[in-house]
């Protein structure tokens, strides 16, 4: 799949911009702050439907405006199909072929993108969070009904720590509704850890032989999705569920004293093992780096497995970051089978043939020129 074109409307530092695309590679150069990011941003935003850079829909839209809209045509092989994300203080409207959807997550999967920004090298060493949130991204985009059950997920775990917050402090619970919400919130939580432990045997799939071909055969890479409760992948969803039902009962005073839900799928995280070892306690930057490219060129096998297509790849300013050999694995791993936007401070000192045949887009103060 690629982007064929892309018009913004009171996005972020664009009044109107209107861009069209080259099938390969798309380089936006330009100092910092002149907004190479928020076209970047925007076509993560044209594909997720949120942003991976604030959680408020609102800073989206031009200071001053009422509104804010993304619209692209997205080529997909059957055909061209436009995509439109509109925010404004009501809400946001999202829309397939012009037709709008009622459901976020019946939109979400219609443009399948892999973003490499910075940030994504501290996922590693980053926290808990930024893993799950990973996670939860990358599995949505191949899954519409994960997005849903998430939702799903996180609206129990709401509604049972809220009544834990009304008995703070207290010895027991006597309330009909928080058995019935941690009936469901047990079964809502297998249906994500089943998904959970499917996505991570898929991603080391892909990823194992990927990083053993960037560090030039001596690590083997391991991914190991780990519930906090002590799950295990080969449990059926009975026996998933028998044994959290037990583990709640197991930390219920100390959820009564603490007022929060201590055991889920929102407190689990991933370990990443290279010959044997923990990479985020004992790797080194450049494993750690190597792992994390690792992980978004196998993001990229792996949902053009299960979709059919290559998803669109979006690399915000981590050129830089990475040294001369892993930027050379990443650009030939990528040459002439994904469609690729880059953004930079320069392309010097970037010799690689594909960038040096790729579109140039200048970016200066809300500004784009060819």
């Amino acid at each position: 799949m690629r982007i064929d074109n892309l018009e913004l409307v009171n996005y972020r530092n664009y009044e109107t911009l209107k861009l069209g695309f080259s099938p390969e590679i798309n380089v936006f150069i330009g100092e910092n702050a002149q907004g190479k990011t928020n076209i970047m941003e925007s076509l993560y935003v044209l594909s997720m439907a949120k942003s991976h850079r604030t959680s408020n829909d609102k800073e989206l839209i031009r200071w001053d405006a009422e509104y804010g809209k993304i619209k692209a045509d997205v080529l997909r092989k059957y055909g061209k199909l436009p995509l439109e994300i509109s925010f404004s203080k009501k809400g946001k409207k999202a829309k397939v072929n012009h037709l709008e959807q009622r459901r976020l997550s019946d939109y979400i999967g219609q443009l399948n993108v892999v973003m490499f920004a910075p940030e994504d090298l501290h996922l590693v060493k980053g926290s808990p969070q930024v893993r799950r949130r990973f996670i939860d991204m990358e599995i949505g985009q191949i899954s519409p009904v994960y997005l849903h059950d998430l939702v799903n997920y996180q609206k129990l775990l709401k509604q049972r720590n809220h009544i834990l917050k009304q008995h703070y402090g207290k010895q027991a619970i006597n309330d009909v509704m928080f058995e019935v919400y941690t009936e469901q919130f047990i079964e809502a939580a297998v249906k994500i850890i089943q998904k959970r432990f499917q996505f991570m045997e898929l991603l080391q799939k892909w990823a194992e032989p990927i990083h053993h071909g960037i560090s030039r055969g001596l690590e083997k890479l391991e991914i190991r999705y780990q519930p906090i409760s002590g799950l295990k992948p080969e449990w059926t969803p009975a026996e998933m569920a028998s044994f959290l039902e037990h583990k709640l009962q197991e930390v219920k005073k100390r959820e009564l004293d603490r007022g929060v839900t201590l055991v889920g799928p929102h407190r689990d995280d991933l370990q990443f093992m290279v010959n044997g070892y923990d990479v985020q306690t004992y790797g080194s930057q450049g494993q750690q780096r190597t792992t994390a490219l690792s992980l978004k060129l196998a993001e990229i096998e792996l949902i053009k497995q299960e979709v059919g297509e290559a998803p669109v790849l979006l690399l915000d300013d981590v050129l830089s970051e990475l040294d001369d050999y892993r930027q050379s694995h990443l650009l030939n791993t990528i040459r002439g089978s994904v469609q690729t936007f880059v953004t930079t401070t320069s392309v010097e000192g970037i010799q690689h043939e594909t960038i040096q045949s790729a579109r140039l887009f200048e970016v200066s103060k809300g500004t784009v020129k060819e």
